[in-house]
């Protein structure tokens, strides 16, 4: 094949992104491939508006099975994103013998077990990688790069949004609700912003590189998700007092408990030490580290969304398809860095028995005696602090008190927290915040 005919599904800013690198770049490309991309068709809702781009040799079309269908389409471009109709062109596509590109990670997050095998079925690729980390090859990283390390550990900063919010809130004294609106107003945020601020697009991606990393199944319904709507600019402040910064990270590790594995899996707003290499990524940047019992540990950081970044990450993964797809070789490695037969269905570990170390910001009257109270029944769960701070008073008199525990269980702070929010001196609720140290 010295010709790979591609069709995209989706001409909004990542289609164009991608559409653009393949019109633009294909004398560059060829060079390295030995063959030619040409893009054929693409579907989009409103194939009559001015898309900035010649398009003139692309047979353009408002239905997308006109493209997963056609016999003059060898690979196709998912770019529509969500769960509907996605999953059913993919599904389409692969039945019809063709490979497929996707940047959706919900999609794969939800229904990658059922697509992975419908195209070892059919001797196609499906490839993923703009899905986590937008241009940041993290996934190429672990499947192949890594891939004679066992994985330790993935942190990651995997939400632009929620990074820029951080961000902002940190330089300016911001409070939250301000900043989403500017976020919303810079494009950076959806109108309904609950999918990246309550992390839910973060835990999308983290069952992905969990699932790769621990050669387990997907299970994104199983990832305990908080996201950053109740952190306040006062949290902020008392952060960087202690030296930490809060960022949303998505948390995997792997377990072995009496015998039984285990893959621990989180995403919430986390305390990093300001040393820390996570603790300097800013603004709409991602980054993820990656820990491995030979390699060490490892970061991949940069743009995480947008059209230029991800786009070359989607064609990235056409490059690598286009680069065997007419030697007999379903792919370079399997999807998901494990042989199929090799991939198990593990629990996940129950988020009772996750160890941290915690942030516990407390809204109390101001008497005597509080912090005595509350350190007591601490206490009483073998819960230490490592750090104490009275803020000054609230505007609604009541007091901040900021407590750092030293490690313990989640089920155990919880059974802490349950008699701390009873006291008559407790008057809002408790803000718990979990802390990672790296090694710092």
């Amino acid at each position: 094949m010295n010709e790979i005919r591609v069709g995209i599904l989706g001409l909004g800013t990542i289609g164009l992104g991608a559409a653009r690198i393949l019109i633009e770049q294909q004398t560059l490309m060829a060079r390295r491939l030995g063959k030619t991309l040409r893009l054929v068709t693409a579907a989009d809702r409103n194939v009559n508006r001015d898309f900035g781009l010649d398009l003139s040799g692309v047979r353009l079309t408002d239905d997308a099975n006109d493209v997963v269908t056609a016999d003059d389409v060898d690979l196709v471009i998912e770019l529509i994103g969500g769960y509907e109709p996605a999953r059913t062109f993919v599904a389409t596509a692969l039945e019809h013998g063709k490979h497929v590109v996707t940047a959706n990670k919900a999609l794969i997050a939800k229904h990658g077990e059922e697509l992975f095998p419908l195209a070892e079925k059919h001797g196609v690729a499906i490839a993923f990688e703009a899905a986590v980390g937008g241009g940041i090859p993290c996934l190429k990283a672990l499947r192949e790069g890594l891939a004679s390390n066992s994985v330790e550990s993935v942190y990651g900063i995997l939400n632009g949004t929620c990074n820029f919010i951080l961000t902002k809130m940190e330089n300016e004294g911001a409070d939250y609700a301000d900043v989403l609106k500017e976020a919303q107003a810079l494009g950076y945020a959806e109108a309904d912003p609950s999918f990246d601020v309550e992390g839910i697009d973060t835990a999308h991606k983290l069952s992905i590189l969990a699932s790769m990393s621990f050669g387990s199944k997907i299970n994104f319904d199983d990832v305990f998700t908080e996201g950053i709507s109740k952190i306040s600019a006062a949290d902020i402040s008392a952060v960087a007092e202690l030296g930490y910064r809060i960022k949303l990270l998505g948390i995997a590790k792997p377990h072995t408990i009496d015998g039984e594995k285990k893959v621990e899996m989180r995403v919430h707003p986390t305390l990093v030490p300001l040393s820390a290499q996570l603790a300097q990524v800013s603004d709409s940047y991602n980054a993820v580290m990656i820990s491995g019992d030979f390699v060490e540990h490892t970061v991949y950081t940069g743009r995480g969304a947008g059209e230029r970044p991800t786009a070359s990450a989607v064609i990235a993964d056409v490059m690598d398809i286009a680069r065997i797809a007419d030697g007999g070789v379903k792919y370079l490695a399997p999807p998901m860095g494990y042989v199929s037969s090799e991939r198990q269905d593990l629990k996940t570990l129950p988020m009772s028995d996750v160890q941290s170390e915690y942030y516990l910001r407390f809204m109390v009257k101001d008497e005597s005696g509080v912090i005595a109270a509350i350190s007591a029944v601490l206490a009483d769960h073998q819960i230490s602090l490592e750090a104490v701070l009275q803020k000054e008073r609230h505007a609604t008199h009541a007091v901040p008190v900021i407590m750092l525990t030293h490690g313990t269980t989640e089920g155990n702070l919880q059974a802490a927290m349950s008699r701390i929010i009873t006291l008559p001196s407790v008057q809002e609720d408790v803000l718990i915040l979990r802390k990672e140290s790296f090694g710092v």
